[in-house]
C-alpha cells in the first residue's frame, strides 16, 4: 500500500472519475447503468457538486493514479426530501482493502458536519460483502431490499437500502 490523497473534486477530476465510473458500468452490477457516460455528460452531472451545503464530491488519488470517489446527492426531487441524501462511493478495482473508502467516507461525512442533513442512504447492489461492511463502520443499517429490482448482465439483481442518521 502506498499513500493516497482525499481531496474536495475539481474539474480536471471529471475524465478520471467518468474512467472509474464506466469501468463498474461495463464489468459490475455494483451500478445499474448499462451504457458508459461521456465525459461531457460526466460534467454535468458533476455541477450538482458545490464544496458547501449537503452535495459534495471528493476524490482520492494516489500519485498520477486516480483511484476512488464518494459523494452525496439528491435522494429524491421533491422538495421534502432536500435534507435527505443519497450517497455514493467507488474505489479503483484492485485497491479494495487498502483504506481508500474509509478515507473517501471519513472525508464526506466530516464535511457533512453542520449542514442541514437529517439522514444518508445508500443503495448497496446485492451482494456485495464489501460495501456492507464499510457502511455498517459508518454507522448505515440495513432498513430494507428491493428485490429484483433492476436487470443487468442477462440476471436481475437486488438492492439493500441502507440508513444512516445524521
Amino acid at each position: 500500500m502506498s499513500a493516497f490523497e482525499v481531496r474536495p473534486a475539481c474539474e480536471r477530476d471529471v475524465a478520471p472519475l467518468n474512467s472509474l465510473y464506466n469501468h463498474y458500468v461495463e464489468t459490475s452490477p455494483a451500478t445499474f447503468d448499462i451504457r458508459p457516460s461521456t465525459v461531457e455528460q460526466r460534467r454535468v452531472w458533476f455541477r450538482q457538486f458545490a464544496e458547501t451545503g449537503r452535495h459534495r464530491l471528493f476524490v482520492a488519488w494516489r500519485g498520477a493514479a486516480f483511484v476512488g470517489y464518494s459523494c452525496s446527492h439528491a435522494f429524491r426531487a421533491k422538495d421534502a426530501y432536500e435534507t435527505s441524501v443519497e450517497t455514493t462511493i467507488y474505489v479503483a478495482a484492485g485497491c479494495g482493502g487498502e483504506g481508500i473508502g474509509r478515507a473517501l467516507y471519513t472525508a464526506l461525512f466530516d464535511s457533512l458536519v453542520g449542514e442541514d442533513v437529517h439522514r444518508a442512504y445508500a443503495g448497496i447492489t446485492e451482494p456485495n460483502e464489501a460495501s456492507e461492511a464499510l457502511h455498517r463502520r459508518f454507522g448505515f443499517e440495513p432498513i430494507g431490499t428491493f428485490e429484483e429490482v433492476g436487470r443487468k448482465e442477462g440476471r436481475y439483481w437486488s438492492v439493500g437500502w441502507w440508513q444512516k442518521r445524521l
